[in-house]
């Protein structure tokens, strides 16, 4: 299309400089506040924030409840996706609209859904009481098993598309030829079909993990102030506390672990291709 690459790069120029104005200097502007102080650059301020029992047991929170809800939607999502391969076209394009049709829904509506259903009066606890497991409602809102149960409905149509896409990518005859083998499901599922369908699950996992990282508004609905995350917990330092430089470290945390996670998938999936 070009005749050099200079000509490539001179068209893309306005593009990333706009995209460096716009996204890249702002977020320069605010992890640079966790590394200055009056006498010059320093590393107090992460120094402060690991010093507090508080933080560090939301750190751990968050990434325990992330790396639960980027586990589950793989185990779900392998296995809504091999089953929506399956069926006919048309029963594959309506349950792909079916599974797409959450996304068009603000996360708001979704999450206060969840208010309804796991609520004192909700279905749940009208169920739990109607069969006598229980004779007073149960404290299911403000606790990690509500937040990772809505995050988990947040996130998992991410996660299953990815792995359509990458289901639909395989050779046809792959399993079968394994089958034909000798190998059980689980050989043809840890040999065959997680190999070939990696880069769904590294596409999918990633999604999933950082999203479930920095999404406030579910964890804020469903898990209040008992149950503070990384991102509820920088909301209340910048709007409450006014101490921009501890929100500065909250968000080179969170940043940092997208990355690490999305450098951690692209590794384990390029070592296991070696293999």
């Amino acid at each position: 299309m070009f005749q050099n690459r200079a000509e490539a790069l001179a068209l893309a120029l306005p593009a990333a400089v706009f995209a460096a104005i716009v996204f890249l200097v702002p977020v320069v502007i605010v992890l640079a506040e966790g590394f200055r102080s009056p006498t010059g650059w320093t590393f107090s301020a992460y120094i402060d924030f690991f010093s507090e029992p508080l933080n560090r047991l939301v750190l751990v929170r968050t990434f325990k409840l992330g790396l639960a809800v980027t586990v589950a939607s793989a185990v779900i999502g392998y296995a809504a996706a091999f089953a929506i391969v399956n069926l006919s076209a048309s029963g594959k394009g309506r349950m792909i609209g079916l599974i797409s049709l959450p996304l068009m829904i603000s996360p708001v509506a979704r999450t206060y859904a969840w208010i309804v259903i796991l609520g004192r009066t909700g279905i749940v606890n009208q169920a739990l009481q109607t069969v006598g497991l229980s004779d007073e409602p149960i404290r299911l809102l403000f606790t990690e098993t509500a937040v990772f149960i809505g995050l988990l409905q947040l996130f998992l149509p991410l996660m299953i598309l990815s792995l359509i896409s990458a289901l639909e990518n395989m050779p046809k005859d792959a399993i079968l030829a394994a089958r034909v083998l000798g190998a059980n499901w689980f050989q043809v599922f840890w040999k065959v079909i997680l190999p070939l369908t990696r880069e769904g699950l590294v596409v999918g996992g990633t999604l999933v993990f950082t999203g479930s990282l920095t999404a406030y508004i579910t964890p804020a609905i469903l898990g209040g102030s008992k149950v503070l995350m990384l991102e509820t917990l920088l909301f209340q330092r910048v709007t409450v506390a006014n101490d921009f430089v501890s929100a500065s470290v909250i968000a080179f945390i969170l940043i940092a672990m997208c990355f690490a996670a999305n450098l951690l998938l692209k590794r384990l999936a390029t070592a296991r291709n070696k293999r």
